[in-house]
């Protein structure tokens, strides 16, 4: 279970560096690092409880009971607090996402990050095509159409219009 959190943690921050002009929060990566750190702490606890079998150790198991339901206790509130916290989350990646594609221009690096974000995803904005509509990007080009990584990749000679909203 170590090993599986481990990678699950490592996976996440490298998946970070794709999306980080999105997560410009410090604490964007505390997810990951906890997910580490609990890897860690897991493997310990394993050990003390193989040892403290091994040895048949009352003190021992009794204290691995007690690491175990001080975990169970904190795993609760972790699932408690991300309940109570989510829509704060949501808010606040939207309107970070909002930001990002507002300093759009199809040549910088946010734009890259945009693009590749809606390869990746298959998806066109925020919450859907409408949302380029409010962009400087989009006023500027005025030809009434979204970037091209809006396209779906079924879509055959989709060039990002809106009057073809089917191609997105």
């Amino acid at each position: 279970a170590a090993a599986g959190l481990s990678y699950v943690g490592a996976y996440v921050i490298n998946t970070y560096k794709s999306y980080d002009n999105f997560l410009q929060d410090k604490y964007a990566l505390l997810p990951a690092v906890i997910i580490i750190c609990v890897a860690v702490v897991m493997f310990i606890i394993g050990l003390i409880g193989c040892c403290a079998t091994f040895r048949e150790s009352r003190v021992g198991l009794g204290l691995f009971l007690a690491i175990i339901l001080v975990i169970f206790i904190a795993e609760v509130s972790a699932f408690v607090l991300g309940f109570v916290y989510r829509e704060k989350v949501k808010t606040d990646v939207q309107g970070t996402m909002r930001s990002v594609f507002e300093k759009y221009d199809g040549k910088n690096a946010e734009s890259t990050v945009v693009d590749y974000l809606q390869e990746q995803l298959h998806c066109c904005g925020v919450k859907n095509y409408s949302d380029w509509t409010t962009t400087q990007w989009f006023n500027s080009t005025g030809n009434n159409s979204v970037p091209r990584s809006c396209c779906q990749q079924e879509a055959k000679n989709c060039t990002g219009h809106l009057d073809r909203p089917q191609d997105l």
